[in-house]
């Protein structure tokens, strides 16, 4: 039987679509060229964050998201029983700090205009915020608050959705490469053809491909500007739980709105229920490179040491990294394709997903099924102004900032992305942490 909707990408963006239309009572396949959740999903920290966003349309939709999910997860819950892992979903709050005098004020004021926008954004004095996190560093100078900051085991979410969205009907199939459009008489997307010859009908087509988005819009022949930004993570042995909140430092939300394609890093802390500690970040635009490069995480390992000194004594367990969905305008792009009728977007939500997955599949499935948006979405419809004339210039900078990086990545990998020393990702800072920020050549993370 023809579904009414299929689904490229069995990521978190797509299995909550294949939720939402499911449970709506459409026929839904979901189709990924690999395993389900083993992209981007898989390499995230699982944020829900409405701390990182400015005024405008991308908070308002966070803000919605936060909002979902506490309903979302009691009802996955009891929809799949005590068997199913648990989401570990938690309202933890986030600490945002300046340890600068000139960071200091660009912060609060920020916070100020959260606070107008809705946003329960609390500064605190340095003083505040040692009361929160004990460990942090005496150096902080200012702290904003934010307790609706939340996380999510963001594969274990993903793999919930996409159950639930079996319990309605909807079928998963892994190892089905979308590789082009079947077009009806009319014009409209009805379906894709597969790398294998298959041809895959359907009623509308919903591209949630996460960074592969661009190219796979490209054969479908209504390309998008959605390019790999990747990122990587540190991930410290277990310890006692010495970091209670995500915890980062205000270049952070600089990074995520830049659309430089050189490297850029920030602080970014937070503990896990298994008790490791997650260190993050780093953006830089180089393409699917999935290299492990050594500086990288030095410079990662750097700013999480000034943020809490006590991580210089850490053991890391392991590193990883992953894409990024970019777009150029640094917003997601949701909505029907004013190009090609039937193909429906759920992608570049950049490092955001995982928190603004439920609000996207609630607004693609509004759409799909004719019923009222639950929120304005035309700031991230695929027409916008603007967006579709990025291509070419995204194209040209990710080109520069890779032929720029490919000369700092050839140390870290002898055999392969796993290996970023001759020992592999576990064994990249045998050292420490501090080992790491101090010895650029001996180790690295979204």
């Amino acid at each position: 039987m023809t579904p009414d909707v299929l689904v490229v990408g069995a990521g978190i963006v797509g299995a909550a679509c294949a939720r939402a239309l499911a449970a709506s009572g459409a026929r839904v396949t979901v189709v990924d060229r690999a395993a389900p959740a083993s992209g981007t999903s898989a390499k995230g920290e699982g944020n829900l964050l409405v701390s990182d966003k400015g005024p405008g349309p991308e908070l308002e939709l966070a803000r919605f998201a936060a909002g979902l999910w506490p309903a979302a997860v009691a009802e996955l819950a009891d929809e799949l029983g005590d068997g199913f892992p648990s989401l570990e979903y938690e309202r933890k709050g986030g600490l945002v700090v300046s340890t600068t005098d000139a960071g200091a004020a660009p912060l609060l004021d920020f916070a100020a205009t959260q606070r107008a926008a809705g946003v329960d954004a609390r500064a605190i004095d340095p003083a505040g915020a040692r009361e929160l996190e004990p460990w942090l560093t005496p150096g902080v100078t200012a702290a904003v608050h934010y307790p609706e900051d939340a996380q999510v085991q963001p594969v274990i979410a993903a793999e919930a959705l996409l159950a639930s969205a079996r319990r309605h009907g909807a079928e998963v199939r892994a190892g089905v490469d979308a590789a082009g459009a079947l077009l009806g008489a009319d014009g409209r997307l009805a379906g894709i053809r597969t790398a294998a010859g298959e041809r895959l009908e359907a009623g509308a087509v919903v591209l949630a491909a996460g960074p592969w988005s661009g190219a796979v819009s490209a054969a479908f022949g209504a390309p998008v500007p959605v390019r790999p930004r990747r990122g990587m993570v540190l991930v410290t042995s277990r310890m006692p739980h010495r970091v209670f909140r995500k915890v980062y430092d205000g270049d952070y939300f600089d990074a995520t709105q830049s659309g430089d394609a050189a490297l850029q890093t920030s602080a970014v802390v937070e503990s896990t229920a298994a008790g490791t500690v997650l260190l993050g970040s780093s953006r830089q635009q180089i393409g699917f490179d999935d290299r492990m490069r050594p500086a990288v995480l030095a410079a990662i390992a750097a700013r999480a040491i000034r943020l809490f000194p006590f991580l210089a004594e850490a053991q890391i367990m392991r590193a990883y990294g992953g894409f990024r969905p970019f777009v150029p305008d640094h917003l997601p792009i949701i909505g029907e394709d004013p190009r090609l009728p039937g193909l429906w977007h759920a992608s570049g939500h950049e490092g955001a997903g995982i928190g603004l997955s439920l609000a996207t599949a609630e607004i693609v499935a509004a759409g799909i099924l004719g019923l009222p948006e639950p929120l304005e979405a035309a700031a991230f419809r695929p027409g916008r102004a603007g967006l579709l004339a990025a291509d070419a210039r995204s194209d040209a900078e990710a080109d520069a900032a890779r032929a720029a990086a490919s000369g700092g990545a050839g140390a870290a990998t002898s055999g392969g992305a796993g290996a970023a020393t001759s020992g592999g990702a576990g064994a990249a800072t045998s050292g420490g942490a501090g080992a790491a920020a101090a010895a650029p050549g001996r180790t690295e993370a979204p």
